[in-house]
């Protein structure tokens, strides 16, 4: 039997709920936390998915009313286990999306090239916010996180300083050529 095809919000919930996280609100938390920096996902896209993968059967909602609000808790079935394990050993070439309009301002920069600069250091400061976030959730998380999210962790902390490096690089090189 083949495994119902994942939508990415579908493999980040299994994902989530194989790592405890149980109720809609607890999963977008945790990715505010942590894939929000290379996989992010809203509560217009939880919510849903969570109402098709239980209708799917990958997995099981419970009512557990907190303190008089409604609150549905969610476990990974069997199939939803084996629906994960499918995905994670899939060898079909997994999307690559990178939406950054610091890029984007970067691509079009030759029609206002007197702002590239400020552009590419607005770019650099944005990465050094995001690097101190990255540290903060090292030195936190540190080694009591998974081995999983901890490699990625330290994956985007390179990229991360790497994109750094090159914004300097490129604002020293613009600036030597302005100034020739």
């Amino acid at each position: 039997m083949s495994s119902p095809e994942l939508s990415p919000t579908g493999s980040v919930i299994l994902g989530m709920l194989a790592l405890g996280k149980q109720t809609g609100y607890d999963i977008k938390q945790f990715v505010d936390k942590s894939t929000r920096h290379f996989w992010a996902a809203s509560y217009g896209q939880i919510y849903p998915e969570l109402k098709r993968l239980e209708e799917q059967g990958l997995i099981r909602g419970r009512q557990e009313p907190t303190g008089g609000r409604p609150r549905t808790v969610y476990d990974l079935t069997d199939a939803g286990k084996e629906a994960l394990h499918s995905w994670l050993r899939s060898d079909v070439e997994p999307l690559v999306e990178l939406r950054d309009e610091g890029m984007l301002k970067l691509f079009f920069s030759d029609t206002l090239p007197e702002h590239r600069i400020d552009n590419i250091r607005a770019m650099r400061e944005r990465q050094e916010r995001k690097l101190a976030q990255l540290r903060a959730i090292e030195q936190h998380a540190g080694e009591g996180m998974h081995r999983g999210p901890y490699l990625t962790l330290q994956l985007g902390i390179g990229q991360t300083q790497w994109f750094i490096d090159w914004c300097e690089a490129t604002e020293r090189r613009l600036a030597e050529m302005e100034r020739e």
